[in-house]
């Protein structure tokens, strides 16, 4: 009734002109007869068959943690005011938008909205960083072809992001698309890109420059994506990043399907298998996270020019004496000295342990699986999980012989 009511109606206006039919009408799905369908016959009744809106875009109802719905008699109500003053308004909002699929109804617990500010904290801790490393928006972009292949790797993830955040705004994929975003932001951007420019941004020059800019680039787009999912966080540091007047006005990322590489996207991968090997081998052996090892390559071909980013995010320094263990990973094979890093004699001393354990419960699976009597009267699901054992020790006993072979013999 609102637009009868307010615009002038019946008479032709120009603001009835201006505000009647709206684009898209945003509720939930259970006053789609009580309350919709009105509005709906109403418009048409009173305009001569114009709809009120083109387009309703059905949310689901918001309930407690175990999907029941709130009431105050079952006592699983939650006061968002409280949720905002703890969290913050984005992590409330962005937890929303993250579970807000069409039609279907939505979970919230406590944990969540926490995990939402936690990646709230990640953004800003991501954008603090940008800053002190001299990231900026001035001027273009180098050409693309000019810049190293993780920065055309990361400005072909964010075209990929907008693309694709883009389809799923306009199909109210709010969950989605938030989901693309997150992990964009914490994946792509912050665990991988950043780790792996540190050294670029150390080394000075053009090369650094250029790379400098590209993450201003990315973290200007990004911010522009994700200000309607957590408006107050994006619009602080926007406008401290770019020196903006307000977010709010700014314009909406593009997609430019001209700054993609799939070659980058190879080399990356490559960059990240051998990273997370090595970081894996690391832990195998006992190695603290922060402590440094030695560490040479040999085949890195035509990764060799990011052998300097490779030490960096795994904490790995040129070897000074003879390599003790060594892994191969694909064409590339790491060769480590671990003097000094671990107590080998008690390294060695647990993994025994552990082998014969794993032996043993390997042994005890394959005589039961080979027990005729047993597997007659054994119910289904327990021959499955016995099954599922005898292959997990196998795979553990093969993971600890591959330990105890890399360990230095001295």
């Amino acid at each position: 009734m609102w637009p009868f009511s307010t615009l002038g109606w019946p008479e032709k206006s120009d603001d009835l002109e201006k505000f009647f039919p709206t684009s898209v009408l945003v509720t939930g799905y259970d006053i789609l007869f009580f309350w919709v369908a009105r509005m709906v016959l109403l418009g048409l009744f009173v305009t001569d068959g114009v709809a009120p809106f083109h387009t309703i875009a059905l949310h689901g109802l918001v309930r407690d943690r175990f999907g029941k719905k709130m009431s105050k008699s079952r006592g699983n109500t939650v006061d968002p005011i409280e949720f905002m003053d703890k969290y913050g308004s984005d992590a409330l909002r962005f937890t929303l938008a993250r579970g807000a699929n069409p039609g279907t109804d939505q979970a919230i617990a406590e944990e969540w909205i926490g995990g939402s500010r936690n990646f709230a904290t990640k953004l800003w801790n991501a954008s603090r960083f940008a800053i002190m490393n001299g990231a900026n928006t001035d001027g273009e972009v180098a050409a693309f072809d000019s810049l190293n292949a993780i920065d055309q790797w990361i400005l072909t993830r964010l075209d990929e992001t907008v693309e694709s955040v883009d389809q799923l705004l306009e199909q109210f994929e709010f969950a989605k698309a938030c989901e693309i975003i997150y992990h964009f932001a914490w994946d792509d951007l912050c665990d991988w890109y950043l780790e792996l420019s540190k050294a670029t941004f150390a080394s000075g020059g053009d090369k650094a420059e250029a790379s400098k800019r590209v993450l201003g680039q990315v973290l200007d787009q990004l911010l522009r994506l994700m200000h309607p999912m957590m408006p107050f966080i994006t619009e602080e540091l926007w406008c401290s990043f770019t020196g903006g007047e307000t977010l709010v006005t700014a314009n909406w990322p593009k997609a430019n399907p001209e700054n993609r590489s799939e070659a980058s996207k190879l080399i990356v991968e490559q960059l990240q298998d051998l990273t997370t090997e090595i970081r894996r081998f690391r832990n195998d052996q006992g190695i603290k996270t922060s402590a440094k090892v030695g560490a040479n390559f040999i085949g890195l071909d035509s990764l060799s020019e990011f052998e300097a980013s490779l030490r960096q995010v795994c904490r790995i320094e040129p070897i000074t004496g003879s390599a003790s263990a060594a892994i191969e990973v694909g064409k590339v094979k790491i060769e480590f000295d671990l003097t000094g890093a671990i107590d080998v004699v008690a390294e060695r001393a647990r993994l025994t342990k552990d082998l014969a354990t794993a032996e043993k419960d390997r042994a005890t699976a394959k005589v039961k699986l080979e027990n005729e009597g047993f597997m007659a009267k054994a119910p289904i699901e327990v021959v499955q999980e016995i099954r599922e054992r005898l292959t997990q020790t196998s795979a553990d006993i093969e993971s600890i012989t591959a330990q105890l072979a890399a360990l230095p013999t001295k």
